[in-house]
């Protein structure tokens, strides 16, 4: 069988997991975690990383930041992962679903202004399979009425927009180390504070509602319980295991961009026949290769494409189900204006084997079992 997903790992995570171990410092904040934080700045000239133990709780940190409160009103797409919403649901926020772009499944940044009211607090762009969503759009409509922006990069890590990093271009960004994402620590996140002022605060959430990152510095001689928190910090194992993957960022990268290349590369006479769609990039955008994805016609020739693939050793998969139409995104949630496009294109998605080291003799054996269901057709 062809995964699929592997998750990355390089050959180097051992040692580096048995050096925090030798350190006597596997809890948060060690060695490790403070190099990840440091790669993270570095490479997306953010102020202040924080390593965290999920793109989820990094999501709830920036509301809490945020001081979202019931009755807020938080846009979104509804193509999204659940903890996109769940984090401000947390906060008693109501969840104004807005429709995707077909070619970027992206939310439509076209359709975002209608969606404002005066309860509006943040926007949320998701950068699906590390696309960039249309940023200068939307923070050109945050600063119009004054709106946070977090954007979502969980599938981001090492995609840009217009050269910056996608994380670093809103209020706060979110990235994922799970292990479906290019750089994995099991599980894991990142919280990327672009405001200042906010910095102080976040570091006293993370760390259980107290000052304790003050008291590490040498800035006060004990800490204290200040504010609300949780725990936020991931094992500082867990980082050296990510930290193996960050020195490697470049080749990664390059390996997964490479298949990437082929898939698009061996799938463009199937879109030329019109038998699929393909992705699209635009041109401002770099993206990560965090997926490669192909658009059936419709949700039962998707269905049949997946049984096909699967009896011959391929697992290929589909994504999202849309939030607003879940139960949850019922009650937490209301969609402005017209469903065009979400439900219908998130029914033709099919997700086909991307990682790291995935090999040519299995790439090959993808695309033509993707062609022979098309002939057969």
């Amino acid at each position: 069988m062809i995964p699929f997903n592997i998750p990355p790992y390089t050959g180097d995570e051992d040692q580096y997991m048995k050096k925090a171990i030798e350190n006597h410092k596997i809890c948060g904040d060690g060695e490790f975690t403070k190099k990840c934080n440091e790669w993270i700045e570095e490479k997306t000239g953010t102020p202040k990383a924080l390593l965290t133990t999920s793109c989820t709780h990094a999501l709830e940190l920036a509301a809490i930041l945020l001081d979202i409160q019931p009755g807020d009103e938080v846009i979104m797409p509804s193509y999204t992962f659940v903890s996109t919403a769940d984090a401000f649901v947390l906060r008693g926020a109501k969840i104004v679903f807005v429709d995707i772009r077909p070619d970027t499944m992206n939310i439509d940044e076209q359709l975002i202004e209608n969606a404002v009211t005066d309860r509006t607090k943040a926007i949320v762009p998701v950068h699906y399979a590390g696309v960039s969503c249309e940023m200068e759009k939307i923070m050109e409509i945050a600063h119009k009425y004054n709106l946070a922006v977090v954007e979502d990069a969980a599938q981001g890590v090492m995609s840009f927009y217009k050269g910056m990093a996608l994380g670093s271009i809103g209020d706060f960004g979110c990235f994922s180390f799970h292990e479906t994402k290019n750089y994995s620590m099991g599980e894991g996140g990142a919280l990327l504070i672009q405001r200042k002022d906010k910095i102080e605060d976040a570091e006293i959430v993370r760390e259980k509602g107290t000052n304790r990152s003050k008291f590490f510095r040498g800035q006060i001689d004990k800490y204290t319980w200040v504010n609300v928190g949780s725990s936020y910090l991931p094992s500082d194992i867990n980082a050296a295991y990510l930290y193996a993957q960050l020195k490697r960022a470049e080749e990664i990268n390059e390996d997964r961009l490479a298949s990437w290349k082929f898939y698009y590369e061996s799938f463009e006479e199937l879109k030329r026949k019109g038998r699929i769609d393909l992705p699209v990039v635009p041109s401002e955008c770099k993206h990560n290769a965090h997926m490669f994805y192909i658009k059936a016609k419709d949700l039962e020739e998707r269905t049949a494409l997946i049984t096909f693939l699967k009896e011959r050793d391929i697992l290929s998969v589909f994504h999202y189900i849309p939030l607003h139409s879940a139960p949850a995104g019922q009650k937490f949630g209301r969609f402005s204006g017209e469903d065009k496009y979400t439900t219908k294109e998130s029914e033709r998605i099919i997700r086909l084997p991307m990682y790291y080291k995935l090999t040519a003799e299995d790439k090959e054996k993808v695309v033509s079992a993707v062609y022979d269901f098309y002939r057969e057709r």
